[in-house]
């Protein structure tokens, strides 16, 4: 993909840590669904040039949510070591907001044929869950006296329109 290697995820290690959805995929595409909920993290809160303790704390919450039972396992799995993950990640890619977020967004539109390998309503959950993340990590930080305001280089992201509603495809 774009260089380093997000973590090394074998099928057979995944698949026995009961993210049963991911029988189908690829190690690319395991390590991408892993990935993205920390890639929709750096493309939005570093939409701005800076990626504050706030807007992590938040990604690392939401992704500790346990919002669904069929998103359990698979947000267990995000969850664990997502600071760490985040600061090892973002060393492949460029420092310049508008580039990263180029290559970021490429990455992500992939996801779009891995959705389509897997059960509709799980990749839905998914793509709502990584909506709902875009939008709680926005709106986390900055603004007038700390009041949760987004900025405009964060929305320009924030719909995440690169990645399209598996239900509606």
């Amino acid at each position: 993909m774009f260089g380093v290697k997000f973590q090394s995820y074998s099928k057979s290690a995944v698949c026995s840590a009961m993210i049963r959805e991911f029988e189908k995929l690829t190690d690319g595409e395991i390590d991408l669904m892993l990935k993205a909920p920390v890639l929709v993290c750096i493309l939005i809160a570093g939409a701005d040039g800076t990626i504050d303790k706030k807007e992590i704390k938040e990604a690392i919450t939401q992704t500790r949510k346990k919002t669904s039972a069929t998103l359990s396992d698979y947000l267990n799995e995000v969850s664990q070591d997502f600071e760490d993950k985040l600061k090892v990640l973002i060393q492949s890619y460029p420092h310049v907001p508008s580039e990263r977020g180029v290559m970021i967004t490429k990455e992500l539109g992939q996801l779009d044929s891995v959705f389509a390998k897997m059960d509709r309503r799980f990749a839905a959950q998914v793509y709502q869950m990584l909506k709902q993340l875009a939008s709680k990590i926005a709106s986390s930080s900055g603004g007038i006296w700390g009041l949760n305001t987004v900025t405009d280089e964060e929305a320009k992201y924030l719909e995440l329109s690169v990645i399209r509603d598996p239900l509606k495809v």
